[in-house]
């Protein structure tokens, strides 16, 4: 026969419990960028030379080499880290990843060179100032630009192929490239040159006119003849269907247009940053812990999965805009990372040990449709996470 387990230890949990449940946002951010710390730690102890984290799938941590988008992830975590930790845990690892990745400064055949070269040796050139990041990241911007098309008037996200639906005369640029105009701001403000600046704000206008619906939700994908600038087809490549909602691209409207208002100051794009973050806040289908599922209109919500990248990226995002406001508004906006964060924070979603190589957030969702990181951490979840805990630690200058 089972003995009952006695009162006091049931009090005794229930109280332990409680105390958890009430522990502060700020408490749990400190310890989480001190977990942070430990977990990267022992990933870059198990992270073969030349490679770089994608994900943790199968037991095994999954590798890119450095033209890979992902690449610049994981020294800006490394940076992130070192700037809220005096003892400089990862200085030596972060000389060597740039030492390695700089090489891409020169890769003309990707528009995520900001993703790649920005998260990365930007982050290290706002913390320690050196003419040599600042040298590669102009000749990344010089990069980028050669995959700009004055006919479009943007800067072409994928070559054509038949997987993207588009022909050898159409140009593609997806939502994601959003997150690649930073680059083209800094080199503006650095050189003096204001080419860079003018095709980043001609690449958001073109976006924002034709990714966008009525209700601000975002078409991933956007496909124009070449020859003459048209729109041909607007459709999805890693959402549930051409009309629906892929969460994460979403986020990157969201986080772009916010970095856009930052850097032109110019009303519109506030005003579509604020659009777009009221259709992510107040969907029907958005959880009630604020983590999304993959895509908003998934066709067997509740029974699908969540995006927890998706939901770092806003929370980062979330934070930088309610800066842009005062009252109501910055404090809605505020309260929603706030509450996003604390989610992420919770065992549901927080790695708390090294069975996951190293990563911190479980239920990331790269390519629904292709079958490819399905359930699990990824290194841009984890990047976003890092920088939303940082961000909210110096809007509280705690």
């Amino acid at each position: 026969m089972r003995k009952s387990t006695p009162f006091y230890l049931v009090l005794l949990f229930v109280i332990y419990s409680c105390g958890k449940s009430n522990v502060s946002i700020d408490t749990k951010i400190y310890e989480t960028l001190e977990l942070s710390s430990k977990q990267y730690k022992f990933m870059s102890q198990n992270l073969p030379k030349g490679r770089y984290p994608k994900t943790f799938e199968n037991n095994a941590l999954e590798t890119s080499g450095s033209g890979w988008w992902c690449s610049g992830f994981y020294p800006g975590i490394l940076l992130y880290l070192d700037e809220i930790n005096e003892n400089k845990t990862f200085q030596s690892e972060i000389e060597r990843v740039l030492n390695d990745l700089k090489v891409e400064q020169y890769n003309t055949s990707t528009h995520d060179l900001g993703f790649m070269m920005f998260c990365s040796f930007g982050n290290a050139q706002r913390l320690n100032p050196n003419p040599k990041y600042e040298q590669i990241l102009m000749n990344s911007a010089k990069s980028l630009i050669t995959r700009y098309d004055k006919n479009v008037k943007c800067i072409r996200s994928w070559d054509s192929a038949p997987w993207n639906k588009a022909d050898e005369n159409d140009l593609v640029v997806i939502i994601d490239n959003m997150m690649n105009l930073e680059l083209l701001f800094w080199a503006t403000k650095h050189s003096g040159d204001s080419l860079y600046y003018d095709i980043a704000v001609e690449h958001a206008n073109k976006t924002m006119k034709n990714h966008f619906r009525d209700d601000f939700s975002s078409y991933h994908e956007v496909i124009y003849d070449e020859s003459t600038g048209e729109v041909k087809e607007q459709i999805t490549n890693q959402g549930a269907a051409d009309n629906s909602s892929w969460a994460r691209g979403q986020s990157w409207g969201l986080y772009g247009f916010t970095v856009m208002y930052r850097e032109t100051k110019n009303p519109k794009y506030l005003k579509q940053a604020e659009q777009i973050a009221n259709y992510i806040l107040n969907h029907p289908n958005l959880p009630l812990d604020m983590v999304p599922y993959w895509d908003f209109n998934a066709p067997n919500i509740p029974n699908e999965l969540r995006d927890s990248s998706a939901a770092s990226i806003n929370a980062s995002a979330l934070f930088e805009l309610s800066t842009f406001f005062t009252g109501e508004k910055q404090k809605q906006f505020y309260k929603a990372a706030t509450k996003i964060l604390n989610s992420l924070l919770t065992p549901q979603y927080l790695v708390q040990d090294e069975s996951q190589g190293g990563f911190l957030l479980k239920h990331g969702l790269g390519n629904m449709p292709n079958k490819t990181e399905i359930d699990v951490p990824l290194t841009y979840g984890d990047y976003y996470f890092i920088e939303a805990m940082v961000r909210y630690k110096k809007l509280k200058n705690i």
